[in-house]
């Protein structure tokens, strides 16, 4: 049998010794021990491939934003595994489907302008090549999909490609028949992706020997698609999928959602600070898995992070180890001190008035928060965002010790919050006790 042509595997057998050490002939191990290995092609032939590597493989990312989100970082991350451990990245911005769109389960999406998808493009682009290497003899390479769709015929594409794929089994991809049950439907665009997205396969096949495709669970059809076009056309070639999971919250809400949206890459779209606070505040139940998926660090240092969470969960060692090194890897060493700078001084750790007014900002901007004309009683103020249920209700906890005013106790109860108080001539940060926060925005004199 042709290796990737049918036999799938479930990636669920027992774990093996980690390939920590980046070495090509530990990969698979590696990968399945961190919970990256959902599904392959013929696991036997794909880790042999991998120990006689390195083997060229390609991820590929649509623009259809104007940035990647959380759930791409899997994706980002365990192709710079992949490199680490010898093999040659193919990293695939794709100009060319961003045109289309990958099916939702629900609706179609919105079909985007050239010009605004080739500036995505650029930025994805951006976002994707800080986590490579392009040096070396597995230097990562950035491709494009319309390099080769760009100038093909519709007469070309539909004798080249259409001729080699059956309707009746691009019926039953996942993505097609969940939106044939629903009362969209699916257009004939939508419809034509896997075939797109086969032609990369076989297109990377023939310009750079490429023989692995990886990508999301959710990509399993047109992961196959691409592989069985390369062996109705090259029926020599031996080519593997691999699939890594989707990432779930343990109380079942999506992955990389919050109160306010998509956690997404850009740090003008999602803030470093909100980011931060977004691995931090990982539920005990998910946060050894996000370690192991997501993090670098070896199989020695997460299994020391998953005992200390299970003896001391509150001490909340592993949220700190995962938000701190994702922001790190993402936004950089900097923002990530800044960040933690501003948490620490949210809670008296630290001084709020050494926070640059970019920091200080999206910190409050986590908090709840309200916007006032002018200064005034801090009791007031207290009311005003919420912090407590009254005016009265503020002049007790101001009796009893716990009102700080930027970390300052206030100890009169007809206290008045002055301009010199104004963090950056605008905040001011209120607390009730040791954790409770909030902030008030002060837009008038």
């Amino acid at each position: 049998m042709a290796a990737g042509r049918a036999h799938y595997t479930d990636g669920q057998t027992d774990t093996h010794d980690s390939g920590r050490h980046g070495t090509v002939t530990a990969i698979v191990d590696e990968l399945r021990w961190r919970g990256l290995l959902a599904q392959s092609t013929d696991e036997d032939a794909l880790r042999k491939a991998l120990e006689n590597g390195p083997v060229t493989f390609y991820c590929g990312f649509d623009p259809t934003a104007a940035s990647l989100h959380v759930g791409h970082l899997v994706q980002v991350l365990t192709v710079r595994r992949l490199q680490q451990a010898g093999h040659r990245p193919l990293a695939l911005v794709g100009g060319a489907t961003g045109h289309i769109g990958d099916p939702r389960p629900t609706a179609e999406r919105t079909l985007n302008d050239s010009e605004t998808i080739a500036g995505w493009v650029a930025r994805l682009r951006a976002q994707i090549e800080p986590f490579l290497s392009f040096e070396g003899d597995n230097a990562a390479v950035m491709v494009n999909n319309m390099d080769w769709t760009e100038g093909l015929s519709v007469i070309g594409f539909l004798r080249d490609v259409g001729k080699h794929f059956r309707v009746n089994k691009m019926l039953t991809k996942e993505s097609v028949a969940q939106r044939l049950a629903s009362e969209q439907g699916i257009s004939y665009t939508e419809f034509s992706y896997q075939l797109l997205q086969a032609m990369d396969f076989l297109e990377l096949y023939r310009r750079y020997g490429c023989t692995l495709q990886t990508g999301g669970s959710d990509q399993w059809g047109n992961l196959t698609a691409g592989l069985d076009l390369i062996h109705r056309l090259e029926p020599h070639a031996e080519v593997h999928a691999l699939a890594t999971p989707l990432m779930t919250k343990a109380d079942g809400t999506k992955f990389g959602k919050t109160e306010t949206g998509t956690l997404w890459l850009d740090p003008e779209m999602t803030t470093p600070y909100a980011f931060y606070q977004f691995w931090l505040n990982t539920d005990d139940r998910d946060v050894s898995r996000y370690l192991r998926i997501l993090s670098f660090r070896s199989r020695e240092e997460l299994e020391e992070l998953e005992r200390v969470t299970e003896e001391r969960p509150q001490a909340r060692a592993a949220q700190r180890a995962l938000a701190e090194e994702l922001t790190t890897l993402v936004h950089g060493a900097d923002q990530c001190a800044a960040v933690i700078a501003a948490s620490k001084a949210l809670f008296g750790q630290g001084d709020l008035a050494a926070l640059d007014e970019a920091t200080l900002a999206a910190a409050v901007a986590e908090l709840p928060n309200a916007k006032v004309g002018g200064l005034g009683p801090v009791t007031d103020l207290f009311a005003e965002v919420g912090l407590v249920a009254s005016k009265s209700a503020a002049r007790r906890t101001v009796k009893e010790g716990g009102a700080y005013v930027n970390n300052a106790k206030v100890t009169a109860e007809d206290a008045v919050a002055t301009p010199d108080q104004l963090l950056h001539g605008r905040w001011l940060v209120l607390r009730r006790g040791k954790k409770n926060l909030a902030a008030v925005e002060v837009t008038g004199a």
